[in-house]
């Protein structure tokens, strides 16, 4: 699975940027001692450097939050998520065959 979570930080805030980055690169040391973890990469887009991305890949979505409930979890990345986009962030990988979840409304 996927998860691409999109964060903004504050405008006019010069140091924001650099703690954002700084607090990703810790989350992605978190993530990559949880068990499950594939890979993560950091960004920050090109035409507006407020935005930026934080981009993981999990074995399953389980794995995904388990992690991001895990105490330092709790602790270090759910803080940077005040600065999430408010919009859904994890996806399953689509493959030639594979099975897809069913595509209805969840509650």
């Amino acid at each position: 699975m996927l998860v691409v979570t999109r964060l903004r930080v504050p405008a006019g805030d010069p140091s924001a940027g650099a703690d954002l980055q700084t607090g990703l690169e810790r989350a992605r040391a978190i993530f990559s001692a949880c068990p499950g973890y594939v890979a993560c990469e950091i960004g920050r887009n090109v035409d507006d450097p407020g935005l930026w991305v934080l981009s993981s890949r999990w074995e399953n979505v389980g794995s995904y939050r388990r992690a991001l409930s895990s105490y330092e979890g709790k602790m270090h990345i759910q803080p940077l998520m005040v600065h999430a986009v408010d919009e859904p962030s994890a996806y399953e990988v689509v493959e030639p065959g594979a099975d897809l979840n069913v595509d209805v409304p969840r509650s």
